[in-house]
């Protein structure tokens, strides 16, 4: 005969308060921040290539959101995606170099809208 076991756990009730969506509105540049890494995971092919070659440019959009991210957030971000802190300075350096900095040109677009 089969034994059947099941667990269960409890779920902590949200703490009084508590608004993850109002606190990420408040404070706007966090969420700009988090959009920028999204648009790079989705520019990644390109950044790849012009490590692997030098030689493809890396799209506006692209240098927008890796300018945002080394100028206005926390550079270590590229990490999460396996880029190296040289990686990253290059690719500040090379998006600087092209003029496409956020700073100039406003937010990133939000892939998500």
């Amino acid at each position: 005969m089969a034994r059947s076991v099941s667990s269960s756990r409890q779920i902590v009730p949200l703490i009084p308060g508590f608004n993850l969506q109002a606190r990420l509105e408040a404070n706007g540049n966090t969420l700009d921040c988090w959009t920028a890494l999204t648009e790079i995971r989705l520019c990644s092919n390109e950044i790849i290539a012009y490590f692997m070659s030098g030689a493809i440019d890396i799209s506006t959009t692209c240098c927008q959101a890796i300018s945002l991210i080394t100028h206005q957030c926390w550079p270590a971000m590229l990490g999460t995606l396996g880029f190296t802190p040289d990686e990253t300075y290059i690719l500040r350096g090379y998006c600087d170099a092209t003029g496409s900095s956020s700073a100039k040109t406003g937010p990133v677009p939000s892939p998500l809208v």
